[in-house]
């Protein structure tokens, strides 16, 4: 009998704890450090505060719907896109007129004592992370000029490398781009970056960046950094992923590793399957190609025509939890967050459809007896300290 009644009791704890989870989600500072409208707006003239629910990943309404706190916009381009420096600050610019028109919704803010500002008023604080060093064009005074503007981190490199630090694309492709001193890594200017956004209060972000490049930026950095959407290598190991060397580094230098939801780097199937996907609808894919549209426009287009298809390659959503609970477990509590990518992915995990599902991931973490201090830190916690810690005092 007495064990029944253990048995009982615990049932009914484990269902109140779950049915409180809302509550510790609403409580929490929910901080996403990784999501790319900006590039829908630019591309395809998608307006974020208009309702582009079963559309986009995310609008303005239903961040505020899921609880969205603090958002960082990604700021994009590739390494093709003619006068970089000009085309990120459009795609700032478009960020502010959706600020302008909704003052009591969203605000920009410059450092963490303005961010709680904003959440005590119930408006979003929105940040910028420029996705790719090479949007400065090599020119610090036209990086100092984007922090004025609100970017508080910088992802070194995208895909393409730059002339002073090298890709994860490149360093993992035999015979892939060097830097302007003839090997991989930082140059003696990629060091001078680091020491200016130091100085400036720019998070170093080493998403997409190649190894030796990440060591050069541990080596160099006096500040913590981030890596604003990756995921764990050892469970998928995609070059877009920290190995667990990686990991411990990040932590010893007080940084952060965020989450990132694209099933392609969480599932270490979906890769196989999306290319076996692609193959299938190549022809169709050459056919829009060949009418002026982008290649990543025309694989896009197939996600979205053959829903049946790819919903079946998305990852299942336990994938997330997986990459959150590895890094607790190799590192501790400290040192994790969600970077989600949202908007700059095809596919998320399953029951991570938009803005609105992240409470379901607090539901999970609930369940599976985190405390609320530490849901606190991986919500957005970890990486509020990683802000400060960069800030200028």
């Amino acid at each position: 009998m007495k064990t029944k009644l253990l048995l009982f009791s615990l049932i009914v704890t484990i269902q109140l704890s779950a049915q409180n989870y809302q509550n510790i989600h609403n409580k929490a500072i929910f901080l996403d450090t990784h999501n790319d409208f900006l590039t829908q707006t630019m591309e395809k003239n998608f307006v974020f505060d208009t309702d582009l629910k079963g559309i986009t990943h995310s609008d303005l309404n239903r961040m505020k719907e899921g609880g969205v706190d603090v958002q960082f916009f990604s700021v994009w381009s590739d390494g093709d896109q003619l006068n970089p420096y000009a085309f990120a600050n459009r795609q700032i610019d478009s960020l502010d007129a959706v600020i302008k028109r909704n003052p009591n919704k969203i605000v920009k803010v410059a450092n963490s004592k303005e961010l709680l500002k904003a959440l005590k008023q119930h408006k979003i604080a929105a940040l910028i992370g420029l996705e790719g060093g090479h949007q400065f064009e090599n020119d610090l005074n036209k990086m100092e000029a984007l922090y004025k503007r609100g970017v508080r981190y910088i992802t070194l490199t995208w895909n393409n490398s730059t002339p002073w630090a090298t890709s994860a694309s490149d360093e993992t492709i035999p015979d892939g781009a060097q830097n302007s001193e003839g090997k991989k890594g930082l140059t003696v200017f990629g060091k001078e970056v680091v020491q200016k956004m130091n100085a400036l209060g720019i998070m170093i972000d080493i998403s997409h960046v190649g190894e030796q490049t990440f060591y050069d930026v541990i080596a160099t950095t006096t500040k913590p950094v981030i890596a604003s959407h990756s995921s764990v290598y050892t469970l998928c190991p995609h070059k877009r992923n920290l190995k667990d060397d990686q990991i411990k580094a990040v932590a010893k230098n007080g940084g952060v590793i965020q989450i990132n939801f694209n099933s392609g780097f969480i599932d270490p199937s979906v890769e196989p399957r999306e290319t076996a996907f692609l193959e299938k609808h190549q022809t169709e894919i050459d056919s829009l190609v060949k009418t002026g549209m982008l290649s990543y426009h025309a694989e896009e287009s197939m996600y979205k025509k053959y829903t049946d298809e790819s919903y079946e390659l998305r990852a299942a959503f336990d994938w997330v939890i997986q990459h959150i609970e590895y890094v607790i477990n190799l590192v501790g509590i400290d040192y994790v967050g969600i970077g989600s990518d949202f908007d700059g992915i095809y596919q998320p995990p399953k029951q991570l459809d938009d803005v609105t599902d992240y409470s379901k991931i607090t539901k999970v973490l609930v369940e599976k007896g985190y405390s609320e201090k530490d849901i606190d830190k991986i919500l957005g916690g970890n990486l509020l300290r990683v802000l400060k810690a960069n800030e200028n005092k």
